[in-house]
């Protein structure tokens, strides 16, 4: 691997192999049969698929020493070798917010996301995501920027705390999607909820699905949802307060919003949700805040942290624990994280403001 970006000629014409990046890559059987193009794709995920194809043609692709054509098909064991003529054209905006990295190895991160950051950039949301500042990071790992991509295997909601697993390759992309899909990666969570359960332990297996409200990021467990999925969350109480509950949720389907959801069909929403109210009602939506025309720069006043007078100022959920097969060595590993200092501080109010009634372990 040679030189920066900086030294590489734009024109497939005038290419000086010294200066261009090069790269040996070997045909996993996961992609046997795939096309040239569609095999670069999967390794170069920062390239457009033009991008890469103008390597192909400009004869910079070789297959066990052989120079590709564009239409040629990879075969499980065979080298591939790839001198980049230009930097990647989909890089993602880097993001020098640093989050805590648990665990790194060349296939996958293990992050402990705060909350307040959105997974990866969608909608209002196009900057300063999980995937920009990790992007940064890996950026400062290769010698030119953006050969790598963070992949978002899975996500939390912007406001829920913890544990997230990013995959660093396609292999391990799609091997822990497997996981995922196939129930094989197990994870549980930590809430603050309204209310006091009177079940030590129990399973919520109410269907979710779209609620019938217009506003399609909500999810319900009513009879009135659309495409009502299958979901089951188990929980075990942790501790009780006179009028809260700490639980931990283990769920066993991946829906969205399925802790809000289920713990607030049982009657005890979570503290600080935004959307979730107590049996299947939702919170109003907050009007789209318009400034006004002699203050251009107004701020929205609804657009600070929820007020629920205590310290977390957010729906109080956190991914404490995730567990899974490594997705190259299959190893099975194991990564836990303690609440963040608000839900903890939280918890101390609760403990120390109301008379509370702690479970015999």
């Amino acid at each position: 691997m040679n030189g920066d970006w900086s030294d590489s000629p734009r024109s497939p014409g005038v290419v000086t192999h010294g200066l261009l990046p090069a790269f040996e890559l070997l045909v996993e059987h996961t992609l046997h049969g795939t096309r040239i193009d569609s095999f670069l794709a999967r390794h170069f995920r920062n390239h457009s698929a033009w991008r890469l194809m103008r390597v192909v043609r400009a004869g910079l692709v070789q297959i066990d020493h052989i120079t590709a054509d564009e239409t040629v098909r990879v075969f499980a064991g065979q080298t591939v070798r790839v001198q980049l003529i230009e930097p990647p054209d989909r890089v993602l905006e880097s993001d020098p917010t640093l989050v805590p990295i648990l665990y790194s190895d060349p296939w996958m991160l293990i992050v402990d996301k705060p909350a307040g950051v959105i997974a990866h950039p969608t909608g209002e949301y196009q900057t300063n995501s999980l995937a920009n500042v990790l992007q940064t990071h890996l950026d400062q790992l290769t010698p030119v920027r953006g050969l790598l991509r963070p992949g978002i295997v899975h996500r939390l909601d912007r406001q829920t705390s913890g544990l997230m697993v990013v995959a660093l390759t396609h292999l391990s992309h799609r091997n822990i999607s497997m996981g995922f899909e196939a129930g094989r990666v197990s994870k549980s969570y930590l809430a603050l909820t309204e209310g006091v359960f009177s079940a030590h332990t129990g399973s919520i297996k109410n269907a979710i699905g779209q609620a019938a409200t217009g506003r399609h990021v909500l999810m319900s467990c009513r009879g009135d949802c659309r495409d009502p999925r299958p979901s089951q969350t188990n929980y075990e109480v942790v501790e009780r307060f006179p009028n809260h509950t700490l639980v931990q949720a283990t769920p066993l389907t991946g829906r969205n919003h399925q802790i809000r959801v289920h713990f607030a069909h049982l009657g005890h929403p979570l503290i600080g949700d935004e959307f979730y109210k107590a049996h299947g009602q939702f919170h109003p939506l907050r009007p789209k805040f318009v400034p006004s025309p002699d203050d251009p720069d107004e701020e929205d006043p609804d657009a600070g942290p929820l007020e629920t007078g205590l310290p977390i100022r957010r729906h109080a959920l956190h991914a404490c624990r995730l567990a899974f097969a490594h997705p190259i060595t299959g190893l099975w590993m194991e990564f836990t994280s303690s609440p963040p200092h608000d839900f903890q501080q939280t918890i101390q109010v609760l403990r120390s403001g109301e008379d509370r009634c702690r479970l015999a372990p």
